[in-house]
């Protein structure tokens, strides 16, 4: 493709004023000097046309390398055979050739004024360059104007000096031709395709790098139209490949295979050892910044501007490009310095020289060996470990050079998998296991290796993968404990498939191997009755099996599996908080194995955290992650987060629960797999925070009759059956309440310490008329929350036991359950709420008005600070129903404004909370929250601020 002239109106001014010399008799030679592809030649052909029109005769040589070994080749080719001199061939005497040439020229010139235009005078023979250097020194008295093209371009072997090296300034004008800026590409490819956007116009400059050549050849390949009639373009136009092998007919790599020949061998293996080397780095951030650069001001200077990025730290990346390419440092640093000068590369946001776009990257190695692109990472892993680059860096080049069998690469690529399983990226860790699979490695060590390699799979939804690479592992010969850690691994992998009897067999089959080791077996047995809850005949066999074992042979059960029975009794209803957690204290005081400790801590903490001991429950869920290995897939991980949700969910930290949700995509991802404990919890979350439209996505964002039995999925059940009696469809609720409640039964679930799904079947009931039934489920909930006893517990059941009774009874246990749930040790959160809003409501219905607006305010008011928007809500309304003024939205509660009055009249927030009997922190919280209410930002501004929203005050008999 041709196309105009940008950015060379300079130089077309430069040649018309020695145009116009050369015709009044004095000639000179004009060098233009410039890189590869810069558009030398067009601007020669310009030229000539401009003098032609000017009545200058012109004569034209084009130098090639093929010819730089035939004496006087480029001379000939200017000047033309010529009849008057039929022996005019070169006879080996320079001298008398040229003067013979020179003196044709000189007869030229007497008949009229003469362009002499020699394109690429670097390819030239020798006599040639000698014969126009000399040309040069005596054209001055002649009307002839020698036009010279020559590159000049940084090369790592350096080149011949150039033509006007020898010749005094006043014989010669050189003038650059600089690479293209982005504002003239951007023309050039607005004016070959109509329909270029934004950011396709951006590409293409950048994959232009500044030369015409690569732009033109570019849009020839796209389908760009010729410049002489641009038309539009297919819509919409897709992204530039980041292949070239999606070019046709491929003008543009075929450009780039002439730039790195015309640059020389060496230069050409700096070249591709960079293209290679680059595809290791971290990818680059959105190039956003480079399409506004684009279609701003930036002009061929300012390109100029990104010289000063240098690389980061400790990176030196010449030093090992040269080492990779077996160049000399020097020379590779000045390579990236001038390629960067012309365009051709851009330094990134980390200083690093990249190829400016990735489609020229591509052209650049097309057609490199395989071979010699692996050597170059190996070189480069090589140097930079030398010179103590990160370790994942290292990696980064290991991972694309295949085993190279040396001691060091498999060490660098497991530091690379550590370093990423604690920035919590499994798919990088598991890229570099992968990768280390290909050193030499013992059968143990591959055996430990494959283990780790499939947790990480797993951990990257790759869990078909995964469980192949943990099976591989179990067949390999290993350490007893190395066998276990696979067995435990593949176990959780496959019931996290929905292949629990696999599963169990596998851990089987591992407990058989086991014999002379029982403290190994024992940790076998406690992972088979944790992964058999998915499974309810397994459950209730296992549980039986390890009930009886702790009453005839206690010896044989582990700390661990006894930690599991504490559990198990105390969701089925059958002993106290203070009896479970004397027992498991007393199970945490003995030594374990270390193998067997995650088991012990994760069913410590679930136990804890049930029994309202939140602090001792966060410990022991801090305790337990801590000792997780990061790279092994272990059941407890799980159970340990999941207990860390419910302790968020108990102290009624929604916040907390709803940051940690995860995208739309991240749910769906999850679909086929089923609900999890995190998900029941956010989906009751966002329905206490009134987010009722992300709940119901939420809520229906699974298809529970497809997923696999377990636990969470009856949490789920348990967690819609709430955002569909919240939504007003207690129908609904009442199925799924039903469901779990039935679901449970058959886990010997009964305790509502998990799911109290009798009391909110108890208020389904009561909202469709079914008071009697409301009843009994009440009573059945409150029998068994005595039994575990903890104020949470009972404090829920007498609520909902006094909503179902009615009358002073009635009345009396929602006193009860208010007051229960005052004396919790831990935060009672949303219950107390709930607690309050149903004595408000009872207190209302008998009359005593006056009670029932102090706890509806009193639950208003912890709502609102709880962030419990729905609970807000219906105090609201009943707080209406009962007579009295609600503040409008966003003004202050009660609390609120005493508050901020204190803080006006010039109170600290340690004088208010001594004042009111209040912790600091619950001070600074009512204060944000005004200063967002009144939509200011400082204490001084409290003052003035609150005497414009002081409220009127109430009419005489107006209710309070």
């Amino acid at each position: 493709m041709t196309g105009p002239l940008r950015e060379r109106e300079g130089t077309r001014a430069l040649l018309a004023a020695e145009t116009e010399r050369a015709r009044s008799g004095s000639g000179r030679l004009v060098l233009l000097q410039g890189a590869s592809g810069t558009g030398r030649t067009s601007v020669l052909e310009a030229a000539a046309r401009d003098a032609a029109d000017r009545g200058l005769r012109v004569l034209w040589a084009r130098c090639s390398a093929e010819d730089s070994g035939v004496p006087f080749a480029t001379v000939l080719q200017l000047l033309g055979p010529v009849p008057d001199f039929p022996d005019l061939v070169p006879d080996g005497d320079d001298r008398g050739s040229a003067a013979r040439l020179w003196r044709l020229l000189s007869a030229y010139a007497d008949e009229g004024p003469l362009l002499l235009s020699v394109d690429d005078v670097h390819l030239a023979d020798v006599p040639s360059r000698r014969w126009l250097r000399e040309a040069a020194r005596r054209i001055d008295r002649l009307p002839v104007l020698l036009v010279v093209s020559e590159r000049s371009q940084y090369d790592i072997d350096p080149g011949p000096s150039g033509l006007a090296r020898s010749l005094p300034p006043s014989l010669v004008r050189t003038h650059t031709i600089e690479p293209l800026g982005d504002t003239a590409a951007a023309e050039l490819v607005r004016a070959a395709v109509a329909d270029a956007g934004p950011e396709w116009t951006a590409e293409c400059v950048r994959a232009g790098a500044g030369s015409p050549l690569l732009l033109h050849a570019l849009l020839d390949d796209l389908g760009g139209p010729q410049a002489a009639g641009p038309a539009p373009a297919p819509a919409p136009l897709a992204a530039l490949p980041d292949s070239c092998a999606a070019l046709y007919p491929g003008s543009y790599p075929a450009a780039v295979a002439w730039w790195l020949s015309s640059a020389g061998t060496a230069t050409a293996e700096v070249a591709r050892c960079l293209a290679a080397l680059e595809e290791a780095w971290p990818p680059q951030a959105h190039e956003a910044h480079e399409a506004h650069e684009v279609h701003g001001a930036r002009g061929p200077e300012g390109r100029r501007a990104g010289l000063g990025a240098s690389a980061p730290a400790g990176t030196d990346v010449a030093g090992v490009l040269a080492e990779a390419a077996g160049a000399d440092p020097a020379r590779v640093a000045g390579w990236l310095t001038a390629m960067t000068r012309i365009g051709l590369l851009r330094p990134d946001s980390a200083g690093r020289p990249r190829y400016a776009h990735r489609l020229l990257r591509d052209a650049v190695l097309t057609g490199w060996p395989t071979v010699r692109r692996e050597e170059a990472h190996r070189l480069a892993a090589a140097t930079m470990l030398r010179r103590g680059e990160r370790v994942e860096a290292v990696a980064a080049h290991l991972l694309r050079a295949r085993g190279v069998g040396l001691p060091w690469a498999l060490r660098v690529l497991r530091e690379a998998a550590t370093v990423a399983v604690h920035d919590a990226r499994p798919g990088a860790a598991a890229g570099y296991l992968r990768r280390a699979l290909d050193e030499p490695l013992s059968d143990d060590r591959r055996q430990r290796l494959l283990t780790e390699l499939g947790s990480l799979e797993y951990a990257s939804a790759d869990g078909a993968v995964a469980i192949a690479r943990l099976a591989e592992a179990q067949h390999l010969p290993a350490a007893p404990r190395d066998r276990v850690r696979a067995a435990v691994a593949l176990g959780t992998a496959l019931v996290g498939r929905g292949e629990v009897t696999t599963a169990l067999e596998v851990l089987r089959r591992t407990e058989g191997s086991l014999d002379g080791h029982p403290g190994l077996t024992r940790t076998v047995q406690t992972a088979t009755a944790l992964l058999a809850d998915s499974d309810l005949a397994t459950r209730q066999e296992t549980y039986r099996r390890l009930c009886e074992s702790g009453v005839h042979a206690p010896e044989l059960v582990g700390t661990a599996s006894r930690a599991l029975l504490v559990r198990y009794e105390a969701t089925a209803g059958l002993i106290s908080a203070r009896e479970a957690m004397t027992r498991v204290r007393a199970l945490l005081a003995q030594p374990s194995d270390p193998l067997a400790e995650p088991f012990l801590l994760g069913t410590a903490a679930a136990v804890a955290e049930w029994a309202d001991e939140l602090d001792e429950a966060e410990r022991l869920v801090d305790r337990g992650l801590a000792g997780q290995h990061p790279a092994l897939l272990h059941p407890m991980e799980h159970a340990l987060l999941n207990t860390r949700a419910d302790i968020a969910a108990a102290r009624g930290d929604v916040a907390r629960l709803i940051a940690v949700r995860g995208d739309g995509a991240a749910v769906a991802a999850r679909a086929h797999s089923g609900p999890s404990n995190r998900d029941a919890h956010v989906l009751m979350a966002l329905v206490h925070t009134g987010r009722s439209e992300e709940a119901a996505r939420l809520a229906h964002a699974f298809d529970l009759s497809r997923a696999p039995e377990s636990w969470e999925l009856n949490r789920f059940l348990y967690a819609r059956g709430v955002q569909r009696l919240a939504a007003g469809d207690p129908a609904g609720a009442l199925h799924d309440f039903l469901e779990c409640g039935r679901r449970q039964s058959a886990r010997e679930v009964f305790s509502p310490v998990v799911t109290p799904w009798r009391s909110a079947v108890a208020q389904c009931r009561l909202a469709l008329g079914g008071g009697q039934e409301a009843l009994a489920l009440a009573t059945e909930e409150l029998r068994l929350a005595r039994v575990w006893n903890t104020p949470r517990t009972v404090g829920r059941a007498l609520r909902v036991l006094g909503t179902a009774t009615g009358g002073r009874r009635g009345l009396h246990l929602a006193e009860e359950a208010v007051e229960t749930l005052r004396d919790a040790p831990a935060d009672a959160g949303m219950e107390l709420v709930e607690a309050l809003l149903a004595q408000g409501r009872q207190l209302l219905a008998a009359g005593e008005r006056g009670r029932a607006r102090d706890r509806l305010r009193e639950a208003a008011d912890l709502a609102e600070r709880k962030g419990g928007r729905r609970l807000l809500a219906l105090a609201e309304q009943a707080l209406r129903e009962g007579g009295a003024r609600v503040p409008v939205p966003g003004a202050l509660t009660g609390s609120e404004r005493r508050i901020a009055e204190l803080a006006a009249a010039g109170r600290t927030n340690t004088e208010i909370a001594d004042l009111l009997h209040l912790a600091r922190r619950t001070v600074e919280t009512h204060l944000t929250s005004t200063y967002r209410k009144l939509g200011i930002r400082s204490r001084t501004e409290l003052p003035a601020t609150l005497a414009l929203t002081r409220p009127e005050p109430a009419a005489p008999g107006a209710p309070a």
